[in-house]
């Protein structure tokens, strides 16, 4: 509500309410899609695309996220002094009412809004992820929560030419009405929380965000700390600088606060303004109501799932809104706005009736690399019974949407697949106790595995205490051969830096033997329910296996193929050269026999 009047005397002793310091407004901000990758087509192709819902989302989501940021940066300045308070202050009204930076927040406070009703709108049922639901009903609290703070600060400013300075609205909150105090604390809190779960939506998409994300979490967690902390230290003072006779009327001179008359207009446009929110989600409410009660009137579409599940949908719902409004495990990191695939299915029936793909799904099938038979579930809405089968498993995550789907769905591949057992390791086993079994073998593994990974490679199972790891799954077969060589050099080498470290605990150090081959094979997802990853199949891999079995015979640390070191264009001739019968193939394989794999140039 309004702040004091100018006329000191005749303000009563509690006003109707008053304004919290900066706080921002920040409207309905969804998930955050991400933008499309570098601009294709024509001119009005790229604004076309540009001008999208989730872009516009995206951009003014960000752009409001920004000010948010800023302005709790400012408030945290009230841990130092209220001058230095002060001081941000002007830096930060200078940038968002000095310069263009203001007329496009307004705007996408507005784009940002609209966008929010549209998606109530438009959302088929209720049923959603938790995260989802509490940005959902965080955003619809923002705006009038904050309707009280742009109307005590801007609005009054813009209005009356009040100097909305921090000691001003915090008189007004702290002596006045302590409980608006409260209430914009919280909203402070609230509209933190609703940017940051969006921001956390669109940045898990990210390949570098599991890295820095324990430090985001900092930042976003401090950031509220340190801005409530300045509000409260601020407030404080300027309650004890009001003790001080004549400094509360000096200040309202200096600031030009407003007239009793101008806070009864603040006052009227403060309740329209919220009977104005209140009537638009009422009729947008109303509006999704009608529209489902008139297709429920109209023909069900059939949607079947593996297992003779089956569902019906009016038309217009997408598969993945079917799926969670019956209660069918789906899974869709990014919350169904197109850009993680990780909700895609397979059409297995009613493929050839179905609407072409959108611009924005288009995009995201091309850069997965799917045939004409997978769509995105969330943005696949059938006019006509359909038969799908998802491709991903419920709890998929970010790494899933962000890898490419060929391989997820089979293909056969040229790759080198690196096999590794401890040698004699039951009889170290036998004479240890479990614990001590497991701890060696947990060291043992994160050293190998720390050592393929670093060198490109993926680590498909542990097997016992053997290791199978997997080269150019997603790169050249040059470059997979030269990343299994890699990786058997830094395995040699972890190993006796792991032997060094467990000397006291073992009776003889660990000795491993490993076989590498290059060949085509089958690659793709496999599995049951939870215990599902890409791996690969066929006689490469059986060749691998066996040509770790036979460095055993040979008393070597690595037998390597000979099509390995070609491939890699590394020449091993300095080793012992064999050709061995390996079983399950016709002709001896040349290989070569490496006693120390740590020598491997």
């Amino acid at each position: 509500m309004p702040p004091p009047s100018l006329r000191p005397a005749s303000v009563p002793d509690r006003l109707p309410g008053a304004f919290a310091t900066g706080r921002p407004l920040m409207l309905r901000h969804s998930r955050l899609p991400t933008f499309p990758g570098p601009a294709t087509g024509t001119t009005g192709d790229r604004l076309r695309r540009f001008g999208s819902a989730r872009n516009l989302r995206l951009a003014s989501g960000l752009v409001i996220s920004f000010f948010v940021a800023t302005h709790l940066v400012n408030h945290a300045l009230g841990l130092v002094s209220l001058e230095v308070l002060e001081a941000g202050r002007e830096v930060f009204v200078g940038f968002w009412r000095g310069t263009p930076a203001g007329p496009i927040l307004v705007a996408c406070m507005a784009v940002h809004l609209g966008l929010a009703y549209h998606a109530i709108y438009r959302r088929r049922g209720w049923r959603m992820p938790g995260p989802e639901a509490v940005q959902l009903l965080l955003g619809i609290a923002i705006p009038p929560l904050l309707v009280i703070h742009v109307l005590g600060t801007a609005a009054n400013h813009r209005m009356f030419g009040t100097d909305d300075t921090y000691a001003y609205v915090l008189l007004a909150l702290w002596v006045h009405d302590p409980a608006v105090a409260l209430r914009q604390a919280a909203a402070t809190v609230i509209v933190w929380g609703h940017a940051c779960i969006g921001l956390h939506y669109w940045l898990r998409l990210k390949s570098w965000y599991a890295r820095v994300r324990p430090y985001l979490f900092a930042a976003a967690l401090l950031l509220p700390v340190f801005s409530l902390l300045g509000f409260v230290f601020a407030g404080r003072t300027v309650a004890a600088l009001n003790d001080e006779p004549g400094w509360r009327e000096a200040l309202l001179a200096e600031v030009d606060a407003p007239a009793l008359e101008d806070l009864a207009i603040l006052l009227t446009v403060e309740r329209w303004t919220l009977v104005g929110l209140a009537a638009v989600l009422a009729l947008v409410l109303a509006a999704r109501e009608v529209r489902h009660r008139l297709e429920s009137r109209r023909h069900r579409v059939r949607v079947r799932y593996p297992g003779g599940r089956e569902v019906r949908i009016a038309p217009g719902t997408s598969v993945l809104e079917a799926s969670r409004a019956n209660g069918i495990a789906h899974a869709s990191v990014c919350g169904g706005r197109s850009r993680c695939s990780t909700c895609r299915v397979r059409v297995d029936e009613g493929h050839e009736a179905l609407p072409p793909p959108s611009p924005e799904e288009r995009r995201v099938l091309d850069r997965i690399g799917v045939p004409p038979d997978v769509r995105l579930a969330c943005q696949l809405r059938p006019s006509a019974g359909i038969s799908v089968t998802p491709l991903l498993p419920p709890n998929a995550g970010p790494a899933e949407g962000l890898r490419a789907a060929a391989a997820m769905q089979g293909e056969e591949r040229t790759i080198a697949v690196l096999f590794a057992d401890i040698r004699g390791f039951t009889g170290i086993a036998e004479a240890k106790l479990p614990y001590d079994v497991v701890f060696v073998l947990n060291r043992y593994f994160r050293s190998m595995g720390e050592a393929i990974e670093q060198a490109g490679g993926r680590v498909d199972k542990f097997i016992g205490d053997g290791i199978m790891a997997l080269f150019g799954v997603d790169t050249t077969p040059a470059a997979g051969a030269a990343q299994a060589l890699a990786a058997a050099k830094g395995m040699a080498e972890a190993l006796r830096a792991l032997n060094r470290l467990l000397e006291s605990d073992l009776p003889a150090p660990l000795r491993i033997g490993m076989g590498i081959h290059i060949g085509p094979a089958i690659v793709g997802e496999m599995g049951y329910a939870t215990a599902v990853s890409v791996t690969a199949i066929g006689d490469t891999v059986n060749t691998a296996s066996r040509l770790e079995s036979t460095s055993k015979e040979f008393g070597a640390q690595l037998v390597v193929s000979a099509e390995v070191a070609s491939e890699a264009g590394v020449d091993l001739t300095a080793w012992r050269g064999e050709a061995v019968a390996v079983r399950g193939r016709r002709e001896p394989l040349a290989v070569f026999i490496v006693g120390d794999a740590g020598e491997l140039p």
